[in-house]
């Protein structure tokens, strides 16, 4: 077995495509658009990178891909975090534990190289793409959400990575009869009238101020949540711009004080991985028809994102968003994944629960010392 770095476009081609070969006999994995995979890697459309130093590594076996993984520092992170903390990602390897080492091995090899104090991950070049399954394998992951086989957090532990955090995960079903509780809608009733607070739809119209609008929220928001770190306004840009062809307007709500000043927001993303399968990753030559018929029919949901600003806390304004979400996309058919909250969050543990959301997966996140 050997390692190679990832010094080529075709040793790069052969990175990125290598989990349409590992995963084609696994059910539950949803092949990623390859135009997308590709673009995370590429600086000029990825501007994460721009603030990263990389490396991707190959493990061989003569001309056949054992694994891959990335090693990388984002920069703005570690500075915002005071931490020398580096970050491995898009892991993928064969169940072996001789060739889980010597992948681990040079990822962390490298960011101590690169005087990092730590390693964390897995973690990937896309906002809050994090984790590792743990639990809840099936039914396969939403939108932007990982997946890998059960073995590997045994590849991880054997290496000495140990839980630094876990991601929960949970989901409502309208076939499941999934209603919101009355004394949630009495309580948002009384939410809504004591202080003013209205929700709309995303105006569409005015695409660019709205997401200077949901950068603003989100910076806000969630800077307190760990493993946050800053989203500069070209990541915004870039995110806004790949996901305004799937958004659909009754998912984006913003909730607005009794001033119309924005207070809180909501994302829940149409689960296009119910149209990639049996894609294979590629958009022709009729992929992209399936996908254009059938984005306004979905009724499957990814919650990407929720949050208040700080003054707003633990008013039940967020229950008042989520509310108003579960009603804008609201049919007999509705599911919608939950996907994450930190599992020491308790305010948002304990309200997801008293919405009688279920739980559905955990992801984990490892570190270890270099």
């Amino acid at each position: 077995m050997e390692i190679i770095k990832v010094e080529h476009k075709q040793d790069l081609k052969r990175f990125i495509l290598f989990p349409y070969n590992f995963y084609r006999d696994d059910p539950n994995w949803v092949p990623p658009l390859r135009a997308d995979l590709k673009a995370q890697f590429n600086p000029e459309k990825n501007p994460l990178l721009d603030h990263c130093d990389y490396q991707l590594f190959l493990l061989l076996e003569g001309e056949r891909i054992l694994g891959r993984v990335a090693a990388f520092i984002d920069r703005l992170a570690v500075d915002f975090w005071g931490e020398k903390i580096g970050l491995f990602g898009y892991y993928e390897c064969v169940q072996d534990e001789a060739a889980s080492r010597l992948l681990l091995q040079a990822a962390a090899d490298w960011l101590k190289e690169k005087g990092m104090e730590a390693m964390r991950g897995p973690w990937t070049f896309v906002s809050e793409e994090w984790g590792l399954v743990v639990e809840g394998f099936s039914p396969p992951p939403c939108i932007m959400s990982p997946y890998n086989p059960p073995y590997y957090d045994g590849q991880l532990s054997e290496f000495g990575l140990s839980k630094t955090k876990d991601l929960l995960c949970y989901y409502i079903s309208g076939k499941e009869g999934y209603q919101i509780p009355d004394r949630i809608l009495s309580l948002t009733d009384r939410v809504a009238r004591r202080y003013g607070v209205t929700v709309r739809p995303v105006d569409m119209s005015r695409y660019e101020e709205e997401v200077q609008t949901f950068l603003e929220l989100s910076n806000a928001s969630i800077i307190d949540n760990w493993g946050y770190s800053p989203v500069t306004e070209a990541e915004a840009a870039a995110m806004a711009r790949d996901l305004k062809q799937i958004v659909q307007p009754e998912g984006v709500l913003f909730a607005e004080d009794s001033n119309g000043r924005p207070i809180g927001f909501a994302i829940a993303l149409p689960d296009i991985n119910q149209l990639l399968k049996g894609l294979n990753g590629r958009l022709l030559p009729f992929g992209w028809l399936k996908l254009l018929r059938g984005i306004p029919r979905l009724t499957s949901y990814r919650m990407f994102a929720l949050g208040v600003i700080p003054e707003y806390h633990g008013l039940g304004i967020d229950s008042l968003i989520y509310r108003s979400l579960y009603e804008s996309l609201f049919s007999p058919d509705l599911w919608m994944e939950i996907n994450y909250v930190l599992e020491d969050n308790v305010h948002m543990n304990n309200a997801i629960r008293k919405l009688l959301a279920k739980p559905l997966r955990r992801y984990r996140i490892y570190q270890r010392g270099l």
